[in-house]
């Protein structure tokens, strides 16, 4: 089908990740998605092409989003991966 749509967990499936994963891309928005009803629905084709560029540009699902925080060393504090 040239215009498939998949739930979450049809792409938690193909993505080998679990549900909470997808989700969490999905709200950030770092993974093509869009709310039907207040759930989250995915083109195929749209995540065949995030799929592919992320291959191409070596990124993996961590790599994409860090999330962790990582404590300053001079201060003390916690910051975001990423975030100055």
């Amino acid at each position: 089908m040239a215009d498939e749509i998949l739930t979450l967990t049809d792409v938690a499936r193909l993505l080998k990740v679990a549900d909470k994963t997808v989700y969490r891309f999905a709200q950030r928005g770092e993974l093509p998605g869009f709310k039907v009803g207040g759930q989250w629905r995915f083109r195929r084709q749209d995540l065949e092409a995030w799929i592919e560029q992320r291959r191409v540009g070596g990124q993996t699902l961590s790599s994409a989003a860090p999330t962790r925080s990582t404590p300053r060393v001079a201060t003390g504090e916690h910051q975001r991966v990423g975030e100055a």
